[in-house]
């Protein structure tokens, strides 16, 4: 199909015009919702508005732009300019892992991580790396073949049926994995917002979702993205730079926080020393040491409870009558394990938990060592030094090789209006996450400065009531627990998860509540952002490059895309319902779709452009390799499929490196299998093809 003509001078400065109005209207409402706060608006009104508000405006532009045109609804025309094409391809990536959970990664692993974790600085430099990647590789070289999605890749440049099913089936396997994380994020945000089910929440999200990519595709999801990153931006710099002006008199936090690193060294050194806080780690050491008891005899001491619960409740109803007390004590009896491999489980968790909480800090690493543990200390120490750098690269790898082979954002750059424009996109696009990846570091430090600073020491019956709001919401998210009784807050009796650090930063810093109402906006477009991309790309995959393609099917463009949009839905709901479960957090899940996408599609796709040796029987069995490898890597490490799983499949730590890394191993694999196929390919020189779209 030939490319729509591209936009004229006078159209790009109507964008400008319009992105301009629409910035100084998030602005304005932005100050309208401040002045009511200030007029006794209640926060139960606030979080409300502000998830209707933005939902709406997402919605009204999904509408507006509908469309049924295919070269629309795959790629928007191919007319988008590479600076909101940047824009829109920042607001796809900064998914809610970037927005919600980097900065607490950081928070809780420090620069240096944990044992068995990479610390948050992985991300970053994985993840810009991997742009950088994609601008030098790939993006340049597939905007100049003219397609519509990654699977059209493998088509175009080995033919045959096979590469371009096992290509649109790991795009829909990575991307549904990637999907899953944003509804969570979707849910956990309305939730909060509204004060509405977790299950509800995202339901409630899920509708702007569709109503942007189902009736307008690319198009709509484009045009939606760039009014999202502007909600995005403002939701992460306005609280960061309060912060930081707040402590240190400089809005800049980039440049600025560095300052606090040195106060929270001397911070940590204080806690460690701290009396109180040993009689946390101390306390915590004894509820190890009974739960190691109680696993030597678990049947034993799982019916000892039962008939002491049962003996209590009977004694209860005997003499005192305290209806209150008789039912907490059923409930509690209810709660306690029904047989004895479920106990067995529960307690061995709850061992592991207390623990990592033992020790000091609750477990948080010293913020600003390079990598957990000491290469001058013991021989474990050095050991789990040499694992956490192991990790930290392996990581670092893994984003990088799995940017570069995400398909929803690769898809972004099939709407340059040219392949110098994809370049330019992708410059663009450095530009924009870089103004939001180099606030992340700053975040997490001024956030635990106003923890150590403001927040412990308090006492437990003066604590804020955010506190109490969030730890409804998820016990996971935010934990507080008297283990020592004195009665006052100490560090390590807080248990935070990482989702929670942006979210509850207004909170924590004294902010007014719009700004909280602003920073669950950012997070909830940040999740949407993203899954509108990856939804349209898993229906795009399911749709235009299996069914059709299998059958040989026959139908016009328009019925092909409505299927998608069905598709779209049906995928969506799946989504949801899998998000439900709250099987895992954020991040983990992120981080392991890229690991899936590094196996499955860069070895083929970067050997595909830049050798002409690779057959298409190279290029399957790399990809049936690498992904293999990696699937196989991480379903032998869940804990729940243990007991499921065959002795043989049971796999131990293949050099320290953690499961949501196990791309470092199925990448190099695709890479060597698809060589040596290739070389050993008897149909190697007739099978040669031309590479497709080489540029200069």
């Amino acid at each position: 199909m030939a490319e729509r003509s591209l936009l004229t001078a006078a159209s790009r400065w109507r964008l400008h015009r319009i992105v301009a109005l629409y910035t100084l209207g998030v602005l304005g409402f932005l100050a309208l919702m401040f002045w009511a706060e200030q007029q006794g608006l209640s926060r139960h009104w606030i979080g409300p508005i502000f998830l209707f508000f933005t939902v709406m405006v997402y919605a009204a532009i999904g509408v507006y732009l509908r469309t049924s045109d295919p070269e629309e609804y795959y790629v928007a025309g191919r007319r988008i300019p590479p600076f909101y094409n940047g824009m829109a391809a920042a607001a796809d990536w900064v998914s809610a892992a970037s927005f919600i959970s980097l900065s607490g990664a950081l928070y809780l692993q420090g620069f240096a991580g944990v044992p068995g974790q990479a610390g948050g600085l992985a991300y970053l430099l994985g993840w810009t790396g991997g742009f950088c990647l994609v601008a030098m590789l790939i993006a340049p070289h597939l905007r100049a073949m003219k397609l519509y999605t990654i699977p059209d890749f493998f088509q175009q440049r080995y033919g045959g049926r096979w590469p371009r099913v096992i290509a649109a089936l790991a795009a829909v396997t990575c991307s549904f994995t990637y999907v899953v994380a944003q509804i969570y994020g979707v849910g956990l945000i309305a939730s909060r917002l509204t004060g509405v089910q977790f299950e509800i929440g995202i339901m409630l999200g899920l509708g702007g979702v569709l109503l942007c990519s189902f009736l307008g595709g690319m198009r709509a999801i484009t045009w939606t993205q760039v009014a999202q990153y502007v909600v995005i931006l403002l939701a992460f710099l306005i609280p960061v730079s309060w912060l930081a002006y707040r402590q240190m008199g400089n809005p800049v936090a980039p440049l600025a926080y560095t300052a606090q690193l040195g106060q929270i060294a001397e911070m940590e050194q204080r806690l460690l020393d701290s009396p109180a806080e040993q009689e946390v780690v101390a306390a915590y050491r004894l509820r190890a040491e009974v739960l190691e008891d109680k696993l030597k005899d678990v049947p034993r001491v799982l019916a000892a409870e039962r008939q002491q619960l049962s003996e209590r409740i009977r004694d209860l109803r005997t003499r005192s009558g305290d209806i209150g007390a008789i039912m907490a004590a059923s409930r509690e009896l209810a709660a306690m394990p029904r047989d004895e491999a479920t106990a067995r489980a529960l307690w061995t968790r709850q061992l592991q938990e207390m623990r990592e909480r033992e020790k000091p800090l609750g477990g948080i690493p010293l913020h600003s060592l390079p990598f957990a543990g000491n290469p001058d200390g013991s021989a474990e120490e050095r050991q789990v030094y040499e694992d956490s750098r192991r990790n930290f690269l392996a990581l670092m790898f893994c984003l990088m090789a799995g940017t570069a082979g995400l398909p929803h954002l690769l898809t972004r750059y099939y709407t340059a209006p040219s392949v110098s424009g994809a370049r330019a996109s992708v410059g663009w696009t450095l530009f924009f996450i870089g103004v939001l990846y180099m606030s992340a570091p700053a975040l997490a430090v001024l956030v635990k400065f106003e923890v150590m600073n403001n927040l412990v020491g308090i006492r437990f019956d003066e604590l804020p009531t955010w506190m109490a709001q969030w730890a409804r919401v998820d016990a996971s998210l935010l934990a507080v627990e008297d283990v020592n009784g004195d009665g006052v807050l100490q560090f390590g009796e807080i248990r935070m998860g990482a989702d929670l650090i942006m979210l509850a930063t207004p909170e924590l810093g004294g902010m007014p509540y719009v700004v909280s109402g602003l920073v669950a906006a950012g997070g909830l477009a940040a999740a949407l952002s993203t899954a509108d991309g990856l939804l349209l790309t898993i229906s795009n995959a399911l749709v235009r490059d299996l069914y059709f393609r299998a059958r040989r099917r026959r139908a016009s463009p328009e019925q092909r895309v409505i299927l998608s949009k069905f598709a779209l839905l049906v995928v969506a709901l799946s989504a949801a319902f899998v998000a439900s479960r709250r099987s895992s957090d954020i991040l983990p899940m992120v981080t392991a779709s890229f690991s899936l996408a590094a196996s499955a599609f860069v070895p083929a796709m970067v050997l595909g452009i830049f050798w002409r040796g690779t057959t298409r029987r190279g290029a399957v069995a790399g990809m049936l390799a690498g992904l293999g490898i990696t699937v196989y890597y991480m379903v032998s490490h869940v804990p729940a499929l243990q007991p499921v799983l065959p002795e043989a499949l049971h796999a131990r730590l293949w050099w320290g490196i953690q499961p949501i890394s196990s791309g470092v191993f199925g990448v190099p694999a695709g890479l060597l299998v698809t060589w040596l196929v290739s070389c050993l390919d008897p149909r190697r020189r007739a099978a040669a093809r031309s590479v497709p779209g080489r540029v200069a």
